[in-house]
């Protein structure tokens, strides 16, 4: 007999085995992490209306990544979105650009990446094979481009710089909502309302499936699994990117362990080591 499913988030978060997977992964912080999930969907109309178990699999994907939710700390968000396809509101997991860098950090990889807006006249000059550019002096307050840099630890350096004309075709042409908002006048999307916050995502996102290393161990890490997953409503199976033509690719990945070795304070969004779980979801002393 199948399970019936709560109709709303809370009734689905007061059940067992939802508390359960929290306390696996955050430990003694996952009252925290799920308090903070409360309060964005009370505080959200748009994320009221969407399918719970949607909101639940963007906020377990956050959690799994030890990514906090607070819109406001930019490291990973649940954003509603209207899936044409199926006719109903649904919450994708959505990566910003710190939680892509927190990710890179907690590697191992890199030994130092980043990502920055570009100012006008700012560019000196710019290396269209190496990618590298020569920074100069700021002539107004303008951000004409974005730029991505990452040095892994065995030598290796990168550097990519898009133009905002390119980074507005990009949005553009992979996000549905904000060529939308673009046609109708309206500031709905994420791009609409922090279009640099997005820009530089994108630069660094951009950097990084390019130029990052292919190594087994990378393809089983956490950053890539942040890549794979981020702008899509996920579920046991598959990632579907609505906001992409609705395409939808098969889950292969194993995300990664459960018991990884810290974490971030879902309200402060500072590291905190974590020392263990024991079976009944407690912290191990």
């Amino acid at each position: 007999m199948k399970e019936n499913i709560p109709a709303t988030l809370p009734k689905l978060l007061e059940m067992k085995t939802t508390k359960q997977k929290f306390y696996e992964v955050l430990g003694s912080n996952a009252a925290s992490f799920i308090a903070s999930l409360l309060s964005m969907y009370n505080e959200d109309e748009k994320l009221r209306k969407c399918d719970p178990v949607s909101i639940l699999a963007a906020a377990k994907q956050a959690a799994i990544l030890q990514l906090p939710i607070m819109k406001q700390l930019g490291y990973a968000y649940v954003i509603p979105y209207y899936d044409g396809k199926n006719k109903k509101q649904v919450a994708q997991f959505q990566m910003g650009y710190k939680g892509f860098l927190q990710l890179a950090m907690r590697s191992g990889v890199f030994r130092n990446v980043n990502t920055v807006e570009i100012y006008e006249g700012e560019i000196k000059s710019r290396n269209k094979i190496t990618g590298e550019i020569e920074l100069g002096e700021r002539t107004s307050d303008e951000v004409v481009g974005y730029v991505a840099y990452m040095e892994l630890v065995n030598g290796f350096s990168k550097t990519l710089y898009m133009t905002r004309a390119e980074i507005e075709e990009h949005a553009q042409k992979y996000s549905q909502s904000y060529a939308y908002d673009l046609k109708s006048g309206s500031r709905t999307s994420i791009w609409s309302k922090n279009f640099d916050t997005m820009a530089k995502k994108t630069v660094l996102k951009k950097l990084m499936t390019t130029y990052a290393p292919t190594s087994i161990e990378m393809q089983n890490s956490a950053l890539a699994t942040a890549l794979k997953a981020d702008q899509a409503v996920i579920s046991k199976d598959s990632y579907q990117y609505v906001d992409n033509g609705g395409n939808v690719v098969e889950r292969t990945d194993d995300i990664i362990s459960e018991n990884s070795a810290e974490i971030i304070d879902a309200e402060t969004g500072e590291i905190v080591a974590q020392e263990g779980i024991s079976d009944d979801g407690n912290r191990k002393s």
